[in-house]
């Protein structure tokens, strides 16, 4: 087990001993069910995810309350399991609700967990799951996942996902699907790594749900702009 994992988010004294067990078999349960996956989406990114949750959720005032911080922690531990990009098996999309049921979570923050883990993906935002209204322990967990997306960490995540899916670099006669659905952006059709970048990863500043959030997706989109910039000009000979 990494010695990520073994830090406690906060102090041990504010959170019972049985969920931080309950923790550590949440650890234990992303580094075996994500082994297999790539470095854009393994269990480093989780650790980053829920480092990113906790801070923002103190940064939005939910530390008071720990039922909250508890939510916001098990939902960014286990937003990625079973994720359907990664699916070996169909009996993987039960993992999350099976784990919560055998550590005896409590209904009402199982449901809230679950459905946290449910709206978060972008692909849900196409198709307008993301408009509706939520709780305060979504934003932060969502946002902690697209903040992940993007900046400097984005860009290696992109073309490692990209490299994975055997993907080109760019191809400007390829163009990007701006107007994208739910369908479309599912959709394993031939698209290009940099394409990306407009068809997502720009998009994510804007729908952050927290101002804390935001304040740290301001300055990691205008790392990708930056990058993007110096990209379009080195392929094209002219930098």
């Amino acid at each position: 087990m990494s010695t990520h994992q073994s830090k406690s988010s906060f102090s041990e004294k504010s959170t019972p001993m049985a969920f931080r067990d309950t923790v550590k078999r949440a650890e234990q349960l992303v580094e075996t069910s994500m082994k297999g996956n790539d470095a854009s989406h393994d269990a480093p990114h989780v650790w980053r995810v829920r480092d990113l949750a906790l801070s923002l959720a103190r940064e939005e005032g939910l530390s008071s309350n720990p039922d909250s911080m508890e939510i916001v922690e098990l939902a960014a531990l286990l937003h990625d399991v079973g994720d359907y990009k990664y699916l070996r098996d169909p009996s993987e999309e039960k993992l999350v609700e099976n784990f919560l049921e055998e550590e005896g979570i409590a209904e009402s923050k199982k449901i809230k967990i679950l459905s946290i883990i449910k709206g978060m993906g972008f692909k849900d935002e196409l198709a307008g799951v993301g408009n509706q209204e939520f709780p305060p322990e979504f934003g932060v967990v969502q946002d902690a996942d697209r903040l992940d997306a993007i900046g400097a960490i984005g860009i290696a995540r992109c073309f490692t996902f990209g490299g994975n899916r055997n993907r080109v670099l760019h191809d400007p006669a390829i163009q990007s699907r701006l107007d994208l659905s739910k369908e479309h952006y599912m959709k394993k059709e031939e698209q290009t790594t940099v394409n990306h970048f407009h068809e997502k990863l720009l998009k994510l500043k804007d729908l952050m749900k927290t101002k804390a959030g935001l304040r740290r997706a301001e300055k990691r989109h205008k790392v990708m702009e930056e990058f993007l910039k110096q990209f379009y000009a080195e392929w094209d000979g002219k930098a």
